[in-house]
């Protein structure tokens, strides 16, 4: 067999280098490796199902932001002084910005509430003209009677409405703080459920069961367990507004002042 000539050879490795280059640039193409990508985990689910977690971007507010707080009692303000003094109104001046407030007692997503109905015919009432740049989704601990059964589907058709009402707000879910300790099962069981439906979304999820923001240490303090009926005083109100200004400060790196301060930075 004849070698082959050093020009066809010549020929031959630079069909290949062109290859190679058109291979390289096809997969730098699909793959950027200098751009971050989402992020996924699998992660064990409810029975034999495999959830997929989306990991959270950033939180971006604008100078001044608008806020809209929506929950249960906690979120009205009860127990404290005047509603006003409540922890979603006191979040205002901790963000330089303003809160939009709607906080319905007793009401959960299941469970309809005392001056309204449950989360779901809330939403779809809410002022389509508003525009949030941030929505946070409180509670709720009033679904603990109400069981498991129908439940992630209520959040889950209460979150899709939300998105679908305020398409560029982004959206925290605060869960539900404990009004008594220990924590019990179903408040325990409602903060799982939470914590899985926003992680599938790529959600930010706040935990206070879990970041532990009442304790033995503090509960009185915290919680008004005479005529409050087990919710937060008005010092009470302060400080989850200051537990809450401080995790939103963690997750956008804003500047966070304390309650009742225009200036003083949080210690």
């Amino acid at each position: 067999m004849n070698a082959a000539s050093p020009f066809r050879r010549l020929r031959l490795a630079g069909a290949v280098a062109g290859g190679l280059l058109a291979l390289t640039g096809l997969v730098l193409g699909v793959w950027r490796p200098w751009t971050p990508a989402p992020s996924t985990t699998a992660v064990a689910g409810q029975g034999d199902d495999i959830a997929v977690t989306v990991d959270p971007v950033p939180l971006v507010l604008p100078e001044h932001p608008t806020v809209l707080v929506f929950g249960d009692s906690w979120t009205y303000g009860s127990a404290a002084t005047v509603p006003t003094e409540g922890y979603a109104y006191k979040l205002a001046a901790l963000l330089d910005g303003t809160t939009v407030v709607n906080g319905v007692r007793g009401s959960g997503y299941l469970k309809p509430g005392l001056d309204g109905p449950a989360f779901g015919e809330r939403i779809a009432a809410l002022d389509p003209d508003l525009r949030p740049d941030l929505v946070v989704l409180q509670g709720s601990i009033n679904d603990r009677a109400q069981g498991e059964a129908g439940y992630r589907d209520a959040v889950t058709a209460a979150w899709d409405a939300m998105t679908a009402l305020y398409p560029e707000a982004q959206i925290v879910i605060l869960g539900p703080a404990p009004h008594e300790l220990p924590v019990g099962a179903a408040t325990a069981r409602i903060d799982r459920d939470l914590a899985a439906l926003a992680a599938a979304r790529g959600w930010w999820y706040i935990s206070p069961v879990t970041e532990r923001w009442i304790t033995p240490q503090n509960y009185l303090d915290v919680i008004d367990v005479d005529l409050g009926r087990h919710h937060p005083s008005t010092e009470g109100h302060r400080y989850l507004a200051e537990r809450l200004a401080s995790d939103l400060r963690d997750l956008s790196g804003a500047p966070v002042t304390e309650a009742g301060s225009e200036s003083a930075p949080r210690q």
